[in-house]
């Protein structure tokens, strides 16, 4: 298996010849709204749109998931798995093929990887958006994925996990409390599903903040601190920390910290 981090919550999985773009924001700038004097995000450079890609996957319809620069950039014959909300996004934008996933339903890509989705990202008061565990047919490996570090405990019934993707800091805003929740909670899914590796995500290191809300957001936590937080409660687990572009290979059983691998 292959991941790229394509910083923020963009990812390419390549498992078992399948090319998986996860959460895609890759072209123009990232508001909420249009409200760029509230929010506004730019990457330093465009990056570059993955070739031969199999099938989207979106775990949100909020801009920062289902991103509708990107997804206007991208074939709209490209298969898209989604959120309900994510896939109203893809439908609007024209793309031929949209499957709904609601929570606790699977979908099967091209008989070789099952994506099965779980209760992820609360959005308000009422709105529950989606996680995923994407399991590959031929070898067994699993890899989980949530961005915002919400997660559900109908996940314990399928560990172990191999990979678990997730935030690992906390992001926090005045009045409204925890946006992104890592830290206790991203300790929590690692003694649920005990992986071998955890990915970092809903970071971001070529990207640049405008805006109101980026004055308030208040980070809690780092990498280094969540290494020491797992060592605590005696979890043996590696937290990979990718730069954006970085292409990891990652396999049954780690072989070196410079070349990750199961």
């Amino acid at each position: 298996m292959y991941l790229t981090w394509l910083d923020n919550n963009s990812w390419l999985l390549e498992l078992n010849n399948q090319r998986i773009l996860i959460d895609p924001w890759l072209v123009d700038v990232l508001t909420f709204g249009n409200l760029d004097w509230l929010f506004k995000a730019s990457h330093r450079q465009d990056c570059q749109i993955p070739e031969n890609i199999d099938l989207i996957l979106l775990s949100q319809g909020l801009e920062d998931h289902a991103h509708p620069p990107t997804l206007k950039r991208l074939d709209h014959k490209i298969p898209v798995v989604a959120s309900p909300n994510g896939a109203k996004v893809a439908q609007g934008l024209g793309y031929a093929s949209v499957t709904t996933l609601n929570h606790g339903e699977n979908f099967i890509l091209n008989n070789q990887i099952e994506i099965r989705a779980f209760p992820g990202s609360s959005i308000g008061p009422t709105l529950i958006e989606n996680s995923y565990l994407l399991k590959d047919l031929a070898t067994g490996f699993t890899l989980y994925y949530e961005p915002h570090g919400e997660h559900s405990p109908q996940l314990k019934q399928f560990a172990p996990v191999d990979v678990v993707i997730t935030p690992i800091v906390d992001a926090t805003l005045p009045l409204i409390g925890r946006i992104i929740k890592g830290n206790k909670s991203a300790l929590e899914v690692a003694q649920w599903l005990r992986p071998q590796a955890m990915l970092p995500t809903a970071n971001a290191k070529e990207t640049t903040y405008e805006g109101i809300l980026t004055k308030l957001l208040k980070i809690e936590g780092s990498i280094a601190d969540f290494r020491l937080l797992l060592e605590k409660h005696n979890l043996s687990i590696q937290v990979l920390e990718p730069n954006p572009g970085d292409r990891l290979e990652l396999q049954k059983k780690f072989t070196s910290p410079k070349s990750p691998s199961f």
